[in-house]
Parts: C-alpha cells; sequence; structure tokens
C-alpha cells in the first residue's frame, strides 16, 4: 500500500499577478497635487495692495472658508497616496537593483519627505479654516501667518526630486525602468533642483507632481515587471 506524504511546510501556490493599486496610488498622488497647484490660489486671489495691511488682506479673504477645507482634504488624500506610492516604488527598484543598493530607500523616503510636508500644510489648513470663520474674534497677523503656510508648505514637493532622480539613475545605469520613464524622470528633476536653487522652492511642487502622474501612469500600464 503506498501513502502519500503531504509537506506541511510547503508555500501554497499563488498566481504570479501583477499588483498595480501603488502605481495608481502615485497617478492620484499627481494629480491631488495638480488640483493643489491650480485651486489653492483660490484664497489669496486679491489685490495685491492689501498684502501691506493685514487686517485689509485678511477681510478680503472673508466667506473662502470652503477652500481651505478642500485644499485639506486634498493635503490628507496626496500625503496618503504619496506613502503607499513610496512603499510600491521601493520594492519595484529593490526588484531590479542590486541587493544593498541605496536607490530604492532614497526613492521612497523623497515621497515620504512630501507626504510629511503635506500634512504639515494640511495642519496649517485646518487651523486657517476655523480663524477665518472667527475673523472677528482671531488676530488679523495670527491669520496672515497661517495664510503664509497655506501657500507654502504643501507646495515644497521638493523631496519627490530625490525619487524622480532615483528612479532617472536606475533606468539610465541599469535599465531598471524604462529609457523613456528614465528621461522623464532626469529632466523633472533638473526642474526640481532649479526650483530650490532659487527662492521659488514652492514650485517644485508643478515638475513633482507631473513626475508622479507621469511615473505612476507608467508603472500601472507596463505590460510586466518583476516584482510589481
Amino acid at each position: 500500500m503506498t501513502s502519500t506524504t503531504l509537506d506541511a511546510t510547503a508555500a501554497p501556490t499563488v498566481t504570479d499577478r501583477p499588483r498595480r493599486g501603488w502605481a495608481v496610488a502615485g497617478v492620484l498622488a499627481g494629480l491631488t497635487g495638480i488640483a493643489l497647484f491650480l485651486f489653492s490660489p483660490q484664497l489669496g486671489d486679491v489685490d495685491t495692495s492689501l498684502l501691506a495691511d493685514n487686517a485689509r488682506y485678511v477681510a478680503a479673504m472673508d466667506g473662502r472658508e470652503a477652500y481651505v477645507w478642500v485644499f485639506q482634504v486634498l493635503t490628507g488624500l496626496g500625503a496618503g497616496c504619496l506613502a503607499v506610492f513610496a512603499a510600491g516604488l521601493r520594492r519595484r527598484l529593490a526588484a531590479r537593483e542590486p541587493a544593498g543598493g541605496l536607490l530604492p530607500d532614497v526613492a521612497a523616503a523623497g515621497l515620504l519627505l512630501t507626504a510629511a510636508l503635506l500634512l504639515v500644510g494640511g495642519g496649517v489648513s485646518t487651523e486657517l479654516y476655523w480663524d477665518l470663520l472667527h475673523l472677528s474674534e482671531t488676530d488679523a497677523d495670527t491669520i496672515a501667518a497661517l495664510a503664509a503656510g497655506y501657500n507654502t508648505f504643501p507646495w515644497v514637493w521638493a523631496g519627490a526630486g530625490l525619487s524622480a532622480g532615483s528612479v532617472a539613475v536606475a533606468g539610465l545605469r541599469r535599465r531598471s525602468v524604462s529609457r523613456w520613464l528614465a528621461v522623464f524622470s532626469l529632466l523633472m528633476t533638473l526642474l526640481v533642483v532649479v526650483t530650490q536653487a532659487v527662492p521659488l522652492q514652492y514650485l517644485a511642487l508643478a515638475p513633482a507632481a507631473l513626475w508622479a502622474t507621469v511615473a505612476g501612469l507608467t508603472f500601472a500600464l507596463e505590460r510586466r515587471g518583476l516584482g510589481n
């Protein structure tokens, strides 16, 4: 009589299907950044002559609390999507790069830095929202200072430049990503560097958000990818 011995330690067979949710998160993060770039200036869209008088400047923002609320939601959404994209991008690069290489960790760290700054900007928005609701009870100088943070922190996506740069190096050096994505990432990295070399750091949002959108879409649509 023949007996069959089952190996209880054997791993179950799993269909190797590409997992692309992290890449879709990158697309959403990028689109969120683009929305911030287009939407957030609406709060401070006032006569520039008012900037010298905080009381009048803040009074001109009366009734625009909804902009701040939506802005807060967008920053939270963007931060969460960037964190997921960071984890997926690290895994994607680690599957193609030599073991122990720094590129996957640097790529993830850059996106996490950006996500953290988005959360800081969202926190500023929360306080600004309630102060705008109670203008008569809040010092105008305080609101003006919060508005300055609102117009700066969530825009500084410089950390994403590290991520784009890592992808560029990975693609150009070892073909770990497609050549065209590597070249595009290099271009976006250079644009981010330019924004950090002059006192216009907040403009990093534009190239960085565009990079996240394109990179996420590329990874989501690629036909095959080890470690996806």
